[in-house]
């Protein structure tokens, strides 16, 4: 007989390929979890993770049955979510996977005004790669996903709920900070900070300076790095100059750490994208989710935004 939450164990385990990571995301300690997945191997009559040091790999067992543990533990999820239905609750996990800067700082956001609604709620964001988000989501591992790009997929329902601007932030000393206007051309003279070119933050800024004729060879790079953040972080230290999310710099902005410049011709924009697999049926708590935020749009672009970037330094 198997128990559901040695299948949750599992499950948590197949994803991370780390007991100690799976432990930690169940709030369990590692010897737990390794003792709920071997009496799941007892049950099962195999060995169904290969162990190497601290990470772990699924065998050829455990990825027979990885399909069907998704399955069984949906389908104990939906009957879950029917019981608090009939007693008027709404709660359990929203798990979210996001790729996106702009959706990092907006999400938090969104959920803190849901669970106003919904108390019972535990929303869970996982912050991966694009390509991340695509993969979970074909393979069923999140419900909802959140991406800077479309995602063309005849599997994949794709709905915009934020546009995201990108700006040229500079140090409070640089000689544009007080003048806070120049020409794409200026830009070749300066040393310029980059994030990692599969980012969409990235994709944006390069289409806006082919427009220009500029390259990103004709740039002077002086740095690449992989977080928006640390990319603000190191123009506030005046290494250089760099295109970020205005949310990313919103911060710096106000405590007057950054600067920002207009780029004559160059308005930057990007849609962030919420995403969902036609074929993993909803929960009530995320077709709640998912109906809040696109009914919340106007107010995701207006109000939510301005106080995100309106935030008050203190005194």
């Amino acid at each position: 007989m198997f128990e559901l939450s040695h299948l949750r164990v599992f499950l948590t385990a197949a994803e991370e390929k780390n007991f100690s990571q799976a432990a930690k995301r169940l709030h369990m300690s590692q010897s737990a979890v390794s003792q709920s997945i071997q009496a799941l191997e007892r049950a099962c009559h195999a060995e169904l993770f290969i162990r190497s040091g601290r990470s772990v790999e699924l065998s050829e067992a455990g990825q027979t049955i990885l399909p069907m543990v998704r399955e069984v533990l949906l389908a104990a999820r939906l009957l879950e979510d029917s019981l608090q239905e009939i007693n008027n609750q709404i709660g359990g996990e929203l798990l979210i996977g996001c790729s996106t800067s702009a959706g990092r700082y907006l999400l938090p956001l969104l959920l803190a005004e849901f669970r106003q609604n919904y108390p019972a709620v535990y929303p869970r964001v996982k912050v991966m790669s694009r390509d991340g988000v695509v993969e979970r989501l074909l393979n069923r591992i999140i419900p909802i996903g959140v991406s800077s790009k479309f995602i063309e997929h005849r599997d994949i329902v794709c709905t915009p709920f934020f546009e995201d601007r990108i700006v040229l932030i500079v140090n409070p000393n640089h000689p544009w900070a007080a003048y806070g206007h120049a020409l794409p051309a200026d830009l070749l003279d300066q040393p310029i900070i980059k994030c990692e070119e599969t980012t969409g933050t990235c994709e944006t800024i390069m289409e806006g300076l082919k427009q220009h004729q500029i390259s990103m060879d004709a740039l002077n790079i002086v740095m690449e790095l992989g977080s928006t953040e640390a990319v603000a972080m190191t123009v506030e230290r005046g290494v250089g100059i760099a295109f970020v999310s205005e949310m990313v710099a919103a911060r710096g902005l106000a405590l007057g750490r950054l600067k920002k410049v207009e780029v004559e011709g160059m308005e930057l924009r990007r849609k962030i994208y919420m995403a969902r697999h036609i074929g993993l049926p909803f929960t009530q708590t995320q077709t709640l989710f998912w109906d809040f935020v696109k009914s919340q749009y106007e107010k995701i672009n207006n109000e939510l935004w301005d106080s995100l970037v309106r935030f008050e330094p203190p005194a």
